[in-house]
C-alpha cells in the first residue's frame, strides 16, 4: 500500500500538483485492515486532502485491487513534519517506502 502511496504522490508532482504530492509525503500513512489512518498537522492541510481524496482513493482501490479502502484524516497540531534534507535522508525515506531499494543499490553499486 505504502508503495501505491508513494507511487501516486509521484504521479501528482510529475502533473504539478506539488501541494498534494507535500501533503501525502508528510508521514507514513497507517493500515489497519481496509482503513487507511493519516494524521495531517492542520485543518487547512485537511481540507486540502479531502478535495483530492476521492481520486486517491480510486487509484489505491483499483492498484490494490480492494474496493472496500477507505482513508480516515485525523488533525494532529502537535505533529513534527519529517523532511528528508540529505541525500542520505531521502534514500532513508525511500528505503522506509520500498526496502527492496537496497537491492537496487547494492546491484549498481550507489553510494550516499
Amino acid at each position: 500500500m505504502k508503495f501505491h502511496w508513494a507511487k501516486y504522490a509521484q504521479r501528482l508532482s510529475d502533473e504539478g500538483f506539488k501541494i498534494m504530492e507535500a501533503l501525502l509525503l508528510i508521514n507514513d500513512p497507517q493500515v489497519d485492515g481496509t482503513t487507511i489512518t493519516y494524521e495531517l498537522p492542520n485543518q487547512g492541510s485537511k481540507i486540502d486532502f479531502d478535495a483530492e481524496k476521492g481520486k486517491l482513493v480510486s487509484y489505491l482501490r483499483g492498484h490494490l485491487q480492494n474496493h472496500k479502502i477507505t482513508i480516515d484524516v485525523i488533525v494532529n497540531e502537535q505533529m513534527a513534519v519529517r523532511k528528508a534534507y540529505t541525500d542520505q535522508d531521502r534514500y532513508n525515506r525511500l528505503h522506509e517506502i520500498n526496502p527492496d531499494i537496497e537491492l537496487l543499490k547494492n546491484t549498481f553499486g550507489l553510494y550516499f
